[in-house]
């Protein structure tokens, strides 16, 4: 070992980072709880660069929630309105196409991401026919759409099965799907934050079955709010397990919690979140998650800064333009509700690395 590291708290793991071992949860706290940082983000640039290179991903994609109406009272959430409530809304199947078909001449999108409320006002035939619709405009146009918790949803809804629920999407041109709902799998700490939503097993399920029938998702982490450091460590665990046996998950996404206008919020009292613990969550889960192939900063929750910043610290997905983005806004998100590709590109390159275009399944995209 290299005489740096001999009097580093964090030796032994830069050791098992340097042979190629995997660490345990229990060195994953020690990270998160280091007051090293630069140690910490050097060990995370180390596994990043063998992984991935020196290429930043990124994509150019379009937001559409197209509904927030939603029978669940998550206590994490701005977006939720019930129906008739001042602001409640569900835009057609018109509406969606016509979105898209202006974001492809204007932007040129290579994706659309889709989530939304939980409401039985929409029928799954209303939801496979969005879809049609959608890929109706382009066969290459990667349509990422629902939730784990939103599948089940559908399932209940339909009284069908995961399974069946993914087959229609995927006949209908589904591509993939994004990892959000997944929050803070940990008991009790998931009911304080996300009343009444699937349990963190139950999305672990929904999850596997997608992997199994062939479609690829990412996976999140809600981070900055009432969890501990136990917690990110058992959450980030679970997902390594589920990664070894599916190998289905395309990436890893921390997600600040932004709490302005939740019920968290008036009941915790809780503040944004700080770059450090952003940094230090964000390298940890690139040296721990070994069987991931990217780690994915959202700029809309970290801010546009500490998102470039987080690109030496294990970061290897800048996310992409996020055109329309509400969700995190709705809860107080301080940055741009969408980014220019330009600037993306301009943001990657001053970082010193080169940036890619793709798309949720890392192929290359034009």
């Amino acid at each position: 070992m290299n005489l740096i590291w001999k009097n580093s708290e964090l030796s032994d793991i830069a050791g098992k980072v340097f042979r190629g071992e995997r660490i345990t949860p229990e060195d994953a706290l020690v990270c998160l709880g280091t007051c090293e940082l630069n140690t910490l983000g050097y060990l995370a640039d180390f596994v990043r660069k063998k992984k991935c290179g020196e290429d930043v991903c990124y994509s150019v994609y379009l937001n559409i929630n197209h509904t927030n109406l939603c029978y669940l009272s998550c206590q994490l959430c701005a977006f939720k309105r019930t129906s008739g409530e001042e602001g409640a809304y569900t835009l057609s199947v018109e509406e969606v196409h016509s979105r898209v078909r202006k974001a492809l001449e204007e932007y040129h999108i290579n994706e659309v991401h889709i989530v939304g409320g939980l409401t039985y006002e929409i029928s799954f035939e209303m939801v496979l026919e969005m879809i049609r619709r959608i890929r109706s405009l382009s066969g290459d146009l990667f349509i990422k759409a629902f939730t784990a918790v939103e599948i089940d949803h559908f399932a209940r809804q339909t009284r069908t099965s995961w399974k069946e629920v993914l087959g229609e999407l995927k006949e209908a041109g589904l591509s993939g799907m994004p990892g959000g709902g997944a929050e803070i799998f940990a008991e009790p700490v998931r009911s304080k934050i996300a009343r009444g939503k699937i349990s963190g097993d139950k999305w672990l399920a929904v999850m596997k079955e997608a992997h199994e029938n062939g479609v690829k998702t990412n996976a999140t982490m809600l981070y900055g709010h009432i969890e501990s450091a136990e917690d990110i460590a058992d959450h980030m665990n679970r997902l390594r397990r589920l990664q070894d046996e599916t190998n289905g998950f395309s990436s890893f996404i921390p997600l600040a919690f932004q709490p302005d206008n939740t019920e968290l919020e008036a009941k915790e009292q809780i503040h944004f979140t700080d770059g450090i613990t952003d940094l230090k969550i964000y390298a940890t889960a690139r040296i721990f998650l070994d069987n991931f192939p990217h780690i994915k900063a959202y700029w809309t929750t970290l801010g546009i800064k500490i998102a470039q910043v987080a690109l030496s610290f294990g970061v290897d997905d800048l996310g992409g333009t996020a055109i329309d983005e509400k969700i995190m806004h709705d809860a107080g998100a301080k940055t741009p509700v969408s980014l220019r590709e330009e600037e993306l590109v301009r943001l990657i390159r001053s970082s010193g690395r080169l940036p890619r275009r793709v798309d949720s399944s890392y192929a290359l995209s034009s």
